[in-house]
């Protein structure tokens, strides 16, 4: 302890120093874009149907981690998790409202609430727009309340914008029509998705990249590294997104689900009846764990969901351009990372809350300047808490004792790691873990099967759960997941995002 704090003392006086001197700090700045609901099927990622140009080519020049888990499946926690490095501790930290709960209010303590923070804390100017927390703007307010004052990270940013538009609040644009209504003004009688007759700056993640754009030009004239946050609505739910995006698709081509099946040997209790997505009233189908929607929906809300990242990766490659332009790329550590995945109609769910692949495996792509290796796709399991001490590594910012993750540096330097390639992932009832081939999750609850396990090699749509013809396995895999505390899981409790 005292030599940590000893190193943090020393590279603090250093920073002073180097502020009193004026002289530059040349540490890298960061540009984190984080994407709502972003499953990894992109054009890097293999996926030969969606258009994401933009990220693509940003895949090309730095590294994909072609197998990034999240610790929980809903926005809020997953986030949570992400920010402080730590994976659940409390049946509090798998709620959305997890930071409106334990950190929004706090007075500010020795220990940082986020790595933003802690990156602010060392001579960084620290700036957030959109939804990188769990609120849509930052502040800690109701669906249908006015905009509040609340900060959700009080001691986190130097400054927190939001272009809240026609739509009058952050939470009514994050659930917003082109024509300036809303879901729950709309009392949601609204269809799940909309083709929209507007430009890019008609939704509100065009606002917020405009915004992001002018942003940029100020902090290259600050003289200190700085770290940008943008945070991404679409594709979440309602899937709305400018025509002309909609039209580089023709809708036949959406593929089907690979398992349209709810999994052999589970309990229909691992799984959920879509009840984000079915609260859109005007949606032509329900869908319902009984039966599978028509192949002509389905075709049609993946079309709108495709439509969605693709508005989004269009708002990425504005964002990329003007970095270069300012003369930014090269000293900026670009990361885009997807909050969690999203069942397309995968084991006839629509959602995420699910400890399945669909909803736990999620996008993650770094770009880091002066490395080597160009195009680089890392295979081994990574989890996000991991992304907190990686980056102060590259920042050289010293890593705060006491966090979960581990940073992946020397997987990015070396293709190895000094830490077991195991990712954990909580939900309700449940912990997961997932090996580089396995997934083994328990539940805590009484609906019987309890344990399932999926060998992804012999079965990548996880059609079938494994356990209890490979007890062998479960027994190997077993003592890893029990490394966790599971006393807070006795409690059941719901909370899925609306």
């Amino acid at each position: 302890m005292f030599i940590q704090i000893s190193r943090l003392l020393s590279l603090m006086i250093f920073i002073h120093l180097l502020i009193s001197c004026g002289e530059k700090d040349n540490r890298p700045n960061v540009l984190f874009i984080a994407i709502d609901d972003l499953r990894p099927e992109l054009g890097c990622y293999g996926n030969g149907v969606i258009k994401s140009p933009n990220i693509d080519r940003l895949a090309s020049e730095g590294i994909l981690f072609r197998h990034h888990y999240v610790q929980v499946p809903t926005c809020g926690a997953s986030r949570c998790a992400l920010l402080t490095g730590r994976r659940p501790w409390s049946k509090a930290h798998v709620k959305n409202s997890v930071m409106a709960e334990l950190m929004s209010g706090q007075p500010e303590a020795d220990k940082p609430e986020t790595f933003v923070h802690h990156l602010r804390r060392n001579g960084y100017y620290t700036l957030g727009i959109g939804k990188i927390s769990h609120s849509a703007d930052g502040l800690v307010y109701g669906y249908e309340d006015p905009v509040s004052d609340q900060l959700e990270l009080p001691h986190s940013w130097d400054e927190r914008l939001f272009d809240h538009g026609k739509w009058g609040t952050g939470w009514n644009a994050f659930f917003g029509y082109a024509d300036g209504s809303n879901r729950q003004g709309m009392k949601k009688q609204v269809k799940p998705y909309e083709k929209g007759e507007v430009g890019d700056e008609g939704y509100p993640d065009g606002l917020s990249t405009k915004l992001a754009v002018q942003k940029l030009g100020e902090l290259k004239s600050k003289g200190k590294p700085f770290f940008m946050g943008v945070g991404y609505f679409k594709p979440h739910l309602p899937f709305t997104a400018p025509a002309k995006y909609w039209d580089l698709y023709d809708q036949s081509e959406m593929a089907l689900p690979p398992v349209n099946d709810i999994p052999e040997g589970i309990s229909e209790k691992s799984l959920h009846g879509s009840g984000e997505f079915n609260q859109y009233a005007l949606g032509e189908e329900k869908a319902s764990l009984d039966s599978s929607l028509s192949e002509d929906y389905i075709r049609k809300v993946k079309h709108a969901y495709a439509a969605c990242v693709s508005y989004t990766d269009a708002q990425v490659g504005i964002l990329l351009t003007e970095l270069k332009n300012l003369g930014l790329e090269e000293n900026t550590i670009v990361v885009i990372w997807g909050d969690h995945g999203w069942h397309l109609g995968d084991q006839r769910v629509w959602g995420k809350h699910t400890l399945s692949e669909y909803a736990l495996r999620s996008a993650l792509i770094m770009k880091i300047p002066g490395q080597q290796q160009r195009g680089g796709v890392i295979e081994s399991v990574v989890e996000s808490v991991d992304i907190y001490p990686t980056l102060m590594d590259l920042c050289q910012v010293d890593i705060p004792e006491g966090l979960d993750g581990q940073s992946f540096i020397n997987k990015i330097s070396a293709d190895k790691m000094v830490v077991p390639d195991v990712a954990y992932a909580y939900w309700r009832d449940g912990i997961s873990i997932r090996t580089d081939t396995f997934r083994l999750t328990k539940y805590f609850r009484e609906a019987e099967p309890t344990v399932e396990l999926y060998d992804y090699f012999s079965d990548p749509g996880e059609s079938k759960n494994l356990a209890a013809s490979r007890p062998e396995k479960v027994n190997q895999l077993m003592p890893l997941l029990n490394k966790i505390d599971h006393q807070f899981y006795l409690e059941d409790e719901t909370d899925q995002e609306n």
